[in-house]
């Protein structure tokens, strides 16, 4: 072996040893790592997972996370103070609120920071209902019934929407919301359409299905009957007069616009045809499928002209004005869309197979769309 050999052999064994030691390195980095990070999980969990015990524990202001790592260790909430305290800074938290909390021996760290971080209790997640824009309230339920924490409680959520003195207490607790008019003979679900469409966090075992509806209603007041109340009274022209829309008619003119829309568009449009009909031609019925379908309480994919003669308060083809009350759960989108209408000479409207919706001014011209986008599709 030359001289060069030997140097070529030095460099290769110096090269192997390098990746060696740099490997050997990565691996025991990682093996830290994960040895620090299975050290503050199992530190994190909950001093007793089965306490029912709940201590008042005050925060004061200006407290830095090791000060209150060790008031929560003092006073046995959690079982070490330093790793409390580097689960903060490790999470990026450290904006507390000051005050008083009940804490409990059975919180997790991430129960507490949150507490902290809040000012009100954390609860832990167990699952979620989600409402979707234009949902009934037998759609609700059949959802309810598709959520671990709700299924079995879907009868008794049916059964508190035909609950007269449940209603009536809620009517009570939301007089700026709620009237009379949820009452009314004809009216199919008293709640229909007042359950705001969006996805509500379970953190019970056993939810309380009136509690869970009354959220349903504030996310109404906060949303829907916010935008209601911006206008100062929500008006249209009637046979030459100026006659104002209670809520319960600005949300039931709301969800026939979200059970026929398919665009943000075409809402304001569809808006202006069904105020146009009840401004300026009061006697002219608002003639739209989805009353039908939901008289009938089946889906179809099409309404039959017999469908159309179906007796029930709902059909807008049979009875002028708007049905009873809403007919499903309106989305944000309608709801600004009802407000705020095109200004249009629209009086018909037709949707093709696939969703566009044609406008008219005249029903001749309506029957010119019906001809080029349905009959010859």
């Amino acid at each position: 072996m030359s001289k060069y050999d030997d140097i070529r052999f030095s460099k290769n064994v110096s090269s192997y040893l390098s990746i060696f030691i740099i490997a050997a390195l990565a691996v025991l980095f990682i093996l830290g790592a994960f040895f620090i990070y299975m050290y503050i999980k199992s530190g994190s969990e909950p001093l007793d997972p089965n306490s029912t015990e709940v201590k008042e524990v005050t925060i004061e202001q200006g407290s830095s996370s090791g000060l209150i790592g060790d008031q929560l260790e003092n006073e046995e909430i959690i079982r070490n103070g330093t790793m409390f305290e580097f689960y903060l800074k490790l999470n990026s938290i450290s904006d507390y609120q000051a005050g008083s909390y009940e804490l409990s021996p059975s919180m997790n760290f991430e129960q507490i920071a949150k507490t902290l971080e809040t000012g009100s209790v954390y609860e832990e997640i167990l699952g979620r209902l989600t409402i979707p824009e234009g949902f009934t309230i037998d759609q609700i339920a059949a959802q309810m019934a598709q959520q671990e924490q709700l299924s079995g409680q879907e009868d008794r959520f049916l059964e508190l929407m035909e609950d007269e003195a449940f209603l009536n207490t809620l009517i009570e607790e939301y007089p700026d919301m709620l009237s009379d008019e949820i009452l009314g003979e004809d009216v199919k679900y008293a709640l229909e359409g007042y359950l705001y469409p969006a996805t509500y966090d379970i953190t019970e075992e056993e939810p309380d299905i009136e509690s869970l509806i009354r959220r349903m209603l504030d996310a109404t007041r906060n949303n829907t009957h916010t935008v209601f109340q911006s206008s100062d009274g929500y008006s249209i022209s009637f046979e030459g007069e100026t006659q104002e829309l209670s809520f319960h008619e600005f949300l039931t003119l709301s969800s026939l616009i979200e059970k026929e829309a398919t665009s943000l568009a075409d809402r304001s449009k569809i808006a202006s045809v069904f105020l146009n009909r009840m401004s300026e031609n009061p006697s002219m019925p608002l003639q739209t499928d989805p009353t039908i379908a939901y008289a009938i309480g089946e889906h179809q994919e099409r309404i039959l002209f017999e469908d159309l003669e179906v007796e029930d308060p709902y059909n807008t083809y049979t009875n002028t004005g708007l049905p009873p009350g809403p007919i499903a759960s309106p989305g944000m989108e309608s709801v600004q869309s009802t407000m705020n209408p095109s200004n249009t000479d629209f009086y018909y409207f037709l949707a093709d197979s696939e969703g566009n919706n044609h406008f008219a001014r005249t029903f001749e011209e309506h029957v010119e769309n019906r001809e080029q986008y349905i009959n010859n599709q």
